[in-house]
């Protein structure tokens, strides 16, 4: 792997440091999905590692001021970025401006668990599977909308491309963020979009959202009953999406694999497997190569989908 290179961070060094945190950086605000999932693994994982494990919260620009925060920080293993695929495989896809490169300026420790987006609809819409929705949404050309995370997301090109796929003539709306797209699906004043599976299940658990279907390759544990996308006609929106944990470039390959073996720890944890699964994920860490690979492939997947949905990139 190129970030461990003999110019690793002081190859001899203990790790961790006596006395000093680890800090877990997220690029979400406090008390959403993926700050909660940091959260339960800081606390399990200061308890492997005997150290403190705070979670730093850097919300704004997709993710992109945190992943640029551990981009400069020091290389020794007290500084980690806990993101989702968009930051390494999408971001540098849909914004002209990245102010880090996903390969070179960061090392992949762990795949920390998988979550697929899901299309949900707001309640009061009168259909109950995909092809009624897309002959609901036929029916009226021009006047219905689909809400997104905002411009360039990850819930943005999956809208666009199932638009696209089905045919039919709605309104991109962008948000600011998940909470007020699914504040306002919730509401009616917007009847789909493409959520997060851990939003999706909070929302529909309160009977103003259904979720018509998974867009992965097979069902998920939180959603036994909900139909892939696949299986209802609608191939090649199946995108791997899922978070994992990085640190800067330049890491020593003991602090890496001490870092990789303490998360396979945590997240092999019952309760943190089930903090997960109610989540709408499936916890579980890989090696550092193979979640190297995984970020490769995911950034080459994402890019052929942009390049397909034809967007431009964002200023």
């Amino acid at each position: 792997m190129a970030c461990l290179a003999p110019t690793a961070w002081a190859a001899g060094a203990a790790f961790p440091v006596d006395g000093k945190p680890i800090r877990i950086v997220v690029g979400f605000t406090a008390g959403g999905g993926t700050d909660a999932q940091a959260r339960i693994v800081a606390k399990h994982l200061g308890e492997v590692l005997g150290t403190p494990v705070l979670v730093d919260n850097r919300p704004g620009a997709s993710t992109m001021l945190a992943a640029s925060e551990v981009a400069r920080a020091l290389p020794d293993g007290h500084t980690l970025l806990y993101a989702p695929s968009s930051t390494m495989a999408q971001n540098p896809h849909t914004f002209a401006k990245v102010p880090y490169d996903p390969f070179k300026d960061f090392t992949p420790i762990s795949l920390g668990g998988r979550g697929p987006l899901v299309l949900s609809i707001s309640s009061g819409v009168p259909v109950a599977n995909v092809a009624e929705l897309v002959a609901y949404v036929k029916a009226r050309p021009g006047q219905t909308s689909y809400a997104s995370f905002g411009a360039g997301t990850s819930s943005h090109i999956y809208g666009e491309a199932f638009v696209r796929k089905a045919g039919i003539d709605s309104v991109h709306v962008p948000y600011k963020g998940g909470s007020d797209a699914a504040k306002d699906l919730m509401a009616g004043r917007v009847p789909f979009m493409f959520d997060s599976a851990s939003s999706a299940v909070i929302a529909a658990s309160s009977g103003k959202v259904r979720i018509l279907a998974v867009a992965a390759e097979q069902r998920i544990p939180a959603l036994p009953d909900v139909p892939t996308l696949s299986e209802q006609g609608f191939t090649g929106l199946d995108l791997p999406s899922w978070l994992g944990f990085y640190g800067p470039a330049g890491m020593a390959a003991p602090t890496v694999q001490r870092l990789n073996a303490a998360l396979a720890q945590v997240l092999a944890l019952p309760e943190v497997r089930k903090f997960y699964r109610d989540g709408g994920y499936e916890a579980g860490a890989n090696s550092p190569e193979a979640f190297a690979q995984l970020t490769r492939r995911t950034y080459e997947q994402w890019g052929a989908m942009v390049r397909q949905v034809g967007l431009q990139a964002a200023q």
